[in-house]
């Protein structure tokens, strides 16, 4: 056999363990509400080559080839287990059995990791429906994730989602803004359009389409909406007064704001101060992208060598409310053409990061720059701590983090001297360390921190939504 063949043989092999793995990954999904992951990324409707990349992916972080050869027999005893909804990572449960040295059965050594996850008599979980105040950027991608994390209907339901009608033919226009992204790409389904009912049908969800410019208007209880959690991501109301009139509309129960909240909101940042939210908790603000993106790594940093002060530089894809040509706008420097021009802005993410983290209140400064790119931004976090370190140790440290720490879902970690902009489009977490670019000198370091300034944030905003909605599911192998 030539090394050629011997190659291409492994492949095939490769290829045929991971489309075998394919209907347990669904029948799980669908079935019991269980997610598997390799590395907190799901593996659910993933197709072969998918799955193959996302095992090679764990050769960045563990510095070893994790192969489907070692996890489908861990996902094989995971499909025997009489499982409650939950999400289980293969890719750990293989890396810490392989390191294991007591000589446990891999049936064994699966059933005692995930015991707690069993159970006999499994409580179907009561829907949430869900509805999006808004159908932009962030909402779009919002309806994606819940659609996507629909299962087996028993968690999150998207119900409907409320805009101002344009005219002719606006149902059609939103549907294809959903089908098509040019910067997210096609979406992962089908979808098709009920001209009679006035809704979109995706991947089987009925959504109902709105048209409303009164958010205390809307009677939902008419569409068969019940207790829903409203996302509104307009923008356009940020303080409690404005955002309760959302909840003078029959059938809604809560509200999360996509945006900074004003006054007395809580501003949550995923992971950070999530446990501030409380049962009675009718209004919430998801705070803004950039400070989802730059508070988990403060805070990471500011729990081990603690911090002085620090100065954060954002450079920020455009976003709609600049101009595509220059023009009039009520902002500085926001007028002029937004994809010829790099332009100095202002933030709020170092003050409304002190908002989530008060340990943080006088540390920070903070500006931004808008640059001609529509996705993806970069934070930079030029900081002086209180403790000295190295380049190995914050590196090492943030890696850990980002693995196995409670904010593991929030902090990625990169090694690679290749990284851009783009590499990052469509990534979970709310911010991804470039550890190449990563500075130390004594108590003085510079952070690269990239984030999808739209998808990164979206999915912290579906775990505030999760969390409040009691679909939360707890995560296997526990740290």
């Amino acid at each position: 056999m030539t090394i050629q063949e011997e190659h291409f043989g492994r492949w095939k092999n490769r290829e045929e363990l991971a489309e075998s793995m394919i209907p347990i990954i669904g029948h799980l999904y669908r079935a019991r509400n269980v997610t598997i992951t390799i590395y907190s990324r799901s593996l659910v409707n993933k197709s072969v080559i998918q799955i193959l990349k996302t095992h090679r992916f764990v050769r960045q972080i563990e510095n070893a080839e994790l192969s489907v050869v070692d996890t489908l027999p861990i996902l094989t005893e995971v499909s025997k287990l009489e499982l409650g909804p939950c999400q289980v990572d293969i890719g750990k449960l293989t890396v810490a059995y392989m390191a294991d040295n007591r000589n446990q059965s891999v049936a064994d050594y699966v059933r005692q990791e995930l015991n707690e996850a069993i159970t006999e008599t499994p409580v179907k979980p009561t829907a949430t429906d869900v509805v999006l105040y808004g159908f932009g950027r962030i909402g779009r991608i919002l309806a994606r994730l819940l659609i996507e994390k629909t299962g087996s209907g028993d968690g999150l339901r998207l119900r409907a989602i409320v805009v101002r009608e344009t005219g002719k033919g606006d149902l059609q226009k939103r549907a294809s803004l959903l089908r098509r992204d040019s910067v997210h790409g096609p979406f992962n389904g089908t979808i098709a359009v009920d001209e009679s009912r006035n809704a979109i049908i995706a991947n089987g969800n009925f959504i109902h389409v709105i048209y409303s410019n009164d958010p205390a208007s809307v009677d939902y209880t008419a569409y068969g909406i019940r207790d829903a959690v409203i996302i509104d991501n307009t923008g356009k109301w940020r303080d409690r007064e404005g955002l309760s009139q959302h909840l003078n509309s029959k059938g809604a129960r809560r509200v999360i704001l996509t945006a900074p909240g004003k006054g007395d909101l809580k501003n949550i940042v995923h992971g950070v101060n999530s446990d501030l939210i409380e049962e009675s908790d009718a209004i919430l603000s998801a705070a803004s992208c950039t400070t989802n993106a730059i508070v988990p790594p403060l805070k990471a940093l500011f729990d081990k060598f603690g911090l002085e002060f620090g100065h954060v530089e954002t450079v920020h894809s455009y976003t709609n409310d600049q101009n595509l040509l220059d023009n009039f706008h009520k902002g500085p420097r926001r007028g002029r053409a937004a994809p010829l021009n790099m332009v100095i802005t202002e933030t709020g993410a170092a003050t409304a990061a002190a908002k989530v983290l008060p340990a943080l209140s006088g540390k920070l400064t903070g500006n931004a720059i808008r640059v001609p790119t529509p996705n993806v931004s970069l934070a930079i976090l030029n900081l002086t701590l209180q403790k000295e370190t190295t380049l190995e140790e914050l590196n090492s440290y943030l890696r850990w983090v980002s693995l196995h720490s409670p904010l593991q879902r929030q902090i990625g970690f990169i090694s690679s001297p290749d990284a851009v902009s783009t590499d990052f489009v469509g990534t979970r977490n709310a911010a991804v360390i470039d550890a190449e670019a990563t500075i130390v000198n004594g108590r003085h370091c510079v952070l690269y921190v990239w984030y999808d300034n739209e998808f990164g944030y979206s999915c912290q905003v579906l775990r505030i939504l999760q969390q409040v909605s009691h679909v939360e599911y707890p995560i296997y192998p526990q740290n």
